[in-house]
């Protein structure tokens, strides 16, 4: 288990959040599959919602800003102490910025931005809002990888603009991953090169002590679940809420 009490180092995933088009069935399949609890925002911040583990932001939720959206996904923020430095970076490196440099009121600054190959990430400095205040314990954020068709634009670009290190040694299973470390040697995710992908993605995996029951209940609350499957690192269940936004969990042998 980790406590999150300061900002995390560049690079790190530091929040995430999801835009869908109705919050109220949101919490009710989230607060069920992952026993969250929430705290919805005012009207005038767009009702954007607080999902809370023992009373500690994990994730977010909010009212998706276009009506007429049909694909939802969860969105990953790397930390940043320089949000206009990291877009330059970004652009330098073929990436395209969605969402300019903004500040969030006093609670941080971001900007959204597309990776070369298609991949969409946000950039977060924060202030009054550092981001998540748990990780790596059941119901929270535990990985984020980039599953794309064309892995070597992508690791090329994140080494780029976060100046991590590549690392392919330990990875036990079959396929084209590579572990993504910052600069510190501290692993913050991995690229996995999927011939059959059709689009670029980051991927969202939250840990749970037991995915074959996480699974069952994604179900019963109106989501997708595919059969759960092992893992070297432990055992892994591919979901879908009932809005169709995509995320996995994760029960891991080593204890997260």
């Amino acid at each position: 288990m980790a406590e999150v009490d300061a900002v995390q180092p560049n690079g790190t995933p530091a929040w995430i959040d999801l835009g869908i088009p109705d919050l109220e069935r949101a919490m009710e399949f989230y607060g069920a599959v992952l026993g969250w609890e929430f705290d919805v925002g005012p009207e005038e911040v767009g009702r954007y919602t607080m999902c809370l583990v023992r009373g500690r932001e994990v994730a977010a939720l909010m009212p998706h800003h276009d009506p007429g959206a049909t694909e939802f996904w969860w969105n990953v923020y790397f930390a940043t102490d320089d949000v206009a430095g990291t877009v330059s970076k970004a652009e330098a490196a073929d990436g395209r910025v969605i969402t300019p440099p903004m500040d969030v009121m006093d609670k941080g600054r971001m900007a959204i931005l597309e990776d070369p190959v298609g991949g969409q990430f946000g950039l977060w400095h924060g202030n009054r809002h550092i981001g998540a205040r748990l990780v790596n314990e059941p119901n929270t954020l535990l990985r984020n990888d980039l599953v794309t068709p064309n892995p070597g634009p992508a690791r090329e670009f994140y080494t780029k603009v976060f100046g991590f290190s590549l690392d392919s040694e330990g990875h036990l299973g079959e396929g084209d991953f590579t572990f993504l470390r910052r600069p510190d040697g501290h692993e913050i995710g991995g690229v996995l090169g999927d011939p059959e992908a059709t689009t670029s993605s980051w991927g969202t995996l939250f840990m749970v002590e037991d995915a074959d029951a996480t699974a069952a209940r994604a179900a019963e609350a109106g989501g997708t679940a595919a059969s759960p499957f092992d893992m070297p690192y432990g055992r892994i269940a591919e979901l879908e809420d009932p809005f169709g936004a995509p995320f996995s969990v994760g029960a891991p042998k080593y204890g997260g």
